[in-house]
């Protein structure tokens, strides 16, 4: 277990992250955490009194990362941009996500999608995973895996399927 301190920050004009809260994790950290790693990984632990597990740390370059916090997060430990949080995280070896029921159907109908996604990095299969798990109704769960059956269906990996769907929507 890693245990620091740091500040909440928030991205300025930064492409997709613009306005994202995270937290800077030094290399020197990452590295004790996941030595030689430059990837993605995952964590657990806790912010503040707050546990939390399955996080992504992701690279910034130069050996940095960040942990976003989305606003549930930050909610759970009251705490917003410029607020000092305490951490103590240690690698999530244990986290797994599963394709779930509803999505695995339909690519037992589409072969090829299902090809195309299970050649996709973890991480990027994960992220389909979440999204569909996280929509609130059932017609927004069925609309996200649609997208995502047509994504797979034209070889796109998650950023370039939010991307479309945006592009879609101007």
């Amino acid at each position: 277990m890693v245990d620091f301190t740091a500040i909440i920050l928030k991205f300025g004009d930064q492409g997709e992250k613009t306005g994202w809260r995270y937290i800077d994790i030094p290399a020197d950290i990452a590295q004790q955490l996941k030595p030689n790693n430059k990837k993605s990984f995952r964590i657990r632990g806790m912010l503040d009194a707050t546990p939390i597990k399955g996080m992504a740390l992701m690279p910034m370059g130069d050996g940095n990362f960040i942990l976003a916090l989305k606003a549930d997060v930050r909610k759970a430990i009251h705490k917003e941009e410029g607020a000092m949080v305490r951490l103590v995280i240690e690698e999530d070896t244990d986290f797994k996500i599963e394709v779930p029921a509803d999505l695995q159907e339909c690519f037992d109908d589409d072969p090829e999608a299902f090809a195309f996604f299970m050649s996709l990095a973890k991480s990027h299969r994960d992220y389909f995973v979440k999204w569909i798990d996280g929509a609130k109704t059932n017609p927004t769960r069925e609309k996200r895996i649609i997208h995502t059956i047509n994504a797979m269906a034209r070889r796109m990996d998650y950023g370039q399927m939010i991307r479309s769907l945006k592009r879609e929507k101007m």
